[in-house]
């Protein structure tokens, strides 16, 4: 099953699109959207990033963020098509 998203998600192919060596397409969005909902994929990533920050030496919980000058541009931020 895992598989199957991550192929989905790696080629970014339509949910039907999935090859047929995999499970049928319906019952991987189900899965997924399953996952999704009951926040599995937010304490994976929660859990890999810890695991990666700790195995670098850095605390296991970012303690900044960054904004590149693509993000915010002197006029302001961008929240839509047009510029604020």
């Amino acid at each position: 099953m895992l598989n199957a998203i991550f192929y989905m998600l790696r080629a970014g192919c339509a949910w039907r699109l999935l090859p047929h060596d995999f499970p049928k397409w319906r019952t991987v969005y189900g899965y997924f959207r399953q996952w999704q909902e009951d926040g599995t994929w937010k304490k994976l990533n929660h859990i890999l990033r810890k695991k990666i920050r700790l195995k670098a030496g850095r605390n296991a919980n970012p303690s900044a963020g960054c904004l590149d000058s693509l993000t915010v541009s002197e006029k302001g931020w961008r929240w839509t098509r047009k510029w604020l």
